[in-house]
């Protein structure tokens, strides 16, 4: 030590370079207490000249590391050393009016007047970390920019989801990231994307994330450690001590995880997570664009089938009406006990199968004419119970669940019926060892918030059909839809009953689910708007006799054998009949034979205008000329919008000389009332 003058000069250099040090200086004792503090202590805390004298020094530090920080200092007090600035150790400071600030702290050990005191030099370092925050955001969002590209330019989602993985771990310096989404029936998490991570441990965390609390409600991000982590585990294995899952935001709940695993503790900041959920953001926007796409191609492939299918459907129809019309002359020619009539009979039953065949295809595409009325859900499942217990044999077990007060619904009831059978027979064959079939109905409101195109808002009459079969795996459920696509052995399905179910519901108003486990069984439930109000009955018009006054029908049909059948089928019934293949000659032979009763034409002519457009120039000059149309669509089907469609009879190819003959009474009546 130096003594007398040179003591007294020490000191005052002491105290002038401790009061003009350009950082914060206070001085401690053994106790904590400030004994000493500089200029720039009172002004970057906020107190006055000496007012930090004799104050502990847990009073600069927030409230809530008080404690934390007296066992620190004790801790370092038993061991003192030096530690530069340029290794500080960062802390949060508090001014006197409670406001927080990041400081760096340099401390050391001195000796004054025999006793040891300690020294900490204190920098506020608000600028320095708002540098350092805004260069890693300006970082983050670079990264941002290259993420959204393969999600833009990648030929399909695994593609994109495999690079942004890698993006995710090299943006934020780890070698680990993991993608998942929610399976099929939503209740499991699948890995879709995975680095650093060995497969037993990945297969683990999808276990155990699939159960966790993020994947229900909202799905806020989390920040789980190996020490107190909610889920057993997860990390267990690894060499990571963190882990940051951020929930992949959907309208009904997170459709997926993203997860990163980090080593260090405490590294896993807010603008970190403020990233991952950005990243996660992106995401859940590709994979919702990406179902909506196949959504959009699935509905495209649909609509194409069902136009396709329901050419094909008029053209065969066409055919059919010759076949069958000619089996029905046959027939009528023929000696009833006679082998050919046998014969005949025969081939008019495939024929009519054939029909049936069309029927199915024409409802798939929403292309069969439907005879809606009100109908009661609680007796519709009761007479299907009687009904399909009788047929479903012994070891199906029918049940039905639906309220009396249930309301009504507005179905054409002989579609329905087979929409329901088509949906139980595909159950029953779930169960080659028997089980339970429930039919049930009740009611659901679906609200603006769950609205889709698909499902309007509204009130709704949900009949679901469950079995307790072997279920669909989800590429099969994924394909259920689809006509002519069946699981069943060659000759034992069609592959068209789901899709004639889905047309019938699709034509009604409505729209079909599916949910599907492997061993847990099926069910699926349509859903048909409630009728709100019950239109007036509209009375049937009774059978009556064919007509036996020799009235004179005009026929327009461009398919000579068509025609042929048709006036045969006329001839048959008692009437004269008069020929066209134009809507050009049926308007002259109109014009030229005033006699003629009732004009009968073909929707679909081959040439110049429709049968609808000669229906309606043929009623300007003849306004109480009864019509009948025919065609091998149905009215659902046809290109032609017109009222007029709703105010004459429409007779479906392929037909039978008694519907002809019902048609021609049905329409004479509708223009004499």
């Amino acid at each position: 030590m130096i003594s007398g003058r040179d003591d007294s000069a020490d000191a005052d250099l002491f105290r002038a370079l401790f009061d003009t040090a350009p950082d914060a200086m206070v001085v401690v004792d053994q106790d904590g207490t400030i004994v000493l503090a500089n200029p720039q202590a009172d002004r970057l805390f906020g107190y006055g000249e000496n007012e930090l004298r004799g104050r502990p020094v847990e009073t600069l530090l927030p409230e809530s590391v008080r404690h934390a920080h007296k066992e620190h200092r004790a801790s370092y007090m038993a061991a003192p050393r030096v530690r530069p600035m340029g290794a500080g150790y960062e802390l949060t400071g508090v001014r006197r009016g409670g406001q927080p600030f990041p400081v760096e702290i340099g401390l050391s050990p001195i000796q004054a007047g025999g006793r040891l005191l300690y020294a900490a030099s204190i920098r506020d370092i608000s600028e320095t970390q708002r540098a350092r925050q805004a260069l890693v955001r300006a970082r983050y969002d670079a990264f941002l920019a290259r993420a959204s590209r393969p999600l833009l330019e990648a030929p399909n989602l695994d593609v994109a989801v495999d690079a942004i993985a890698a993006l995710v771990a090299s943006a934020l310096h780890t070698d680990a990231a993991l993608i998942m989404f929610r399976d099929v029936h939503g209740t499991e998490l699948q890995i879709h994307a995975a680095i650093g991570l060995p497969d037993p441990v990945l297969r683990g965390m999808a276990r155990r994330l699939s159960r966790g609390p993020w994947m229900d409600g909202a799905g806020t991000p989390a920040v789980l450690s190996r020490s107190a982590e909610p889920v057993a585990g997860l990390l267990k294995g690894t060499e990571f001590h963190d882990a940051a899952i951020v929930p992949l935001p959907d309208r009904y709940g997170p459709l997926g995880l993203l997860v990163m695993p980090v080593r260090e503790a405490d590294s896993i900041d807010h603008d970190m997570l403020h990233f991952l959920q950005s990243v996660a953001n992106m995401l859940a926007a590709a994979v919702q664009r990406s179902r909506s796409e196949e959504q959009l191609s699935h509905a495209q492939r649909l609509e194409a089938i069902g136009q396709l299918t329901g050419g094909i459907a008029h053209d065969f129809n066409n055919m059919l009406t010759v076949i069958s019309g000619n089996l029905q002359l046959l027939a009528a020619s023929l000696p009833g006990e006679s082998l050919q009539s046998e014969i005949a009979a025969s081939a008019a039953r495939a024929a009519d199968r054939c029909a049936a065949l069309t029927g199915k295809l024409l409802s798939f595409a929403s292309r069969r004419s439907l005879a809606p009325r009100p109908l009661q859900p609680a007796q519709v499942l009761d007479d299907l119970r009687e009904m399909l217990t009788r047929t479903l044999g012994e070891r199906i077990r029918v049940i039905t669940e639906c309220a009396a007060e249930t309301p009504l619904v507005h179905l054409d009831p002989a579609e329905f019926d087979t929409a329901l059978v088509n949906l139980a027979v595909n159950a029953r064959d779930a169960m080659p060892r028997g089980g339970q079939l429930t039919l049930s109905a009740d009611t659901e409101r679906i609200d603006n918030a769950r609205a889709t195109a698909k499902a309007p808002a509204g009130n709704y009459v949900v009949f679901r059909v469950a079995d307790t079969g072997m279920g669909m795996p989800p590429e099969v459920q994924a394909r259920a839809l689809e006509p002519f696509f069946t699981t069943k052995d060659a000759g034992k399905g069609s592959g068209l009953g789901l899709s004639m179910v889905y047309g019938f519901v699709k034509q009604s108003g409505g729209h079909l689910g599916i949910d599907s486990q492997l061993g847990e069984g099926t069910c699926v439930s349509l859903y048909f708007p409630v009728l709100e109000t019950t239109p007036a009955a509209v009375a049937a018009v009774a059978d009556a006799p064919a007509r036996h006054e020799r009235e004179t029908v005009l026929v327009v049909e461009d398919e000579p054998e068509v025609r042929a059948i048709a006036v045969a089928f006329l001839h048959s019934l008692g009437y004269l009949t008069r020929e066209a293949d134009t809507a050009a000659g049926a308007l002259a032979l109109l014009e030229a034979h005033p006699d003629i009763g009732l004009l009968f034409s073909d929707v679909v002519l081959g040439n110049g205008m429709s049968g609808v457009a000669l229906a309606k120039a043929a009623r300007r000059s003849r306004p109480e000329l009864p019509v009948l149309l025919t065609s091998g669509y149905a009215r659902g089907s046809m290109d032609v919008q017109d009222p007029l469609l709703d105010q004459v009879e429409l007779l479906r190819k392929p037909y039978r000389v008694e519907q002809l003959s019902m048609a021609l009474l049905r329409a004479f009546k509708r223009q004499a009332e």
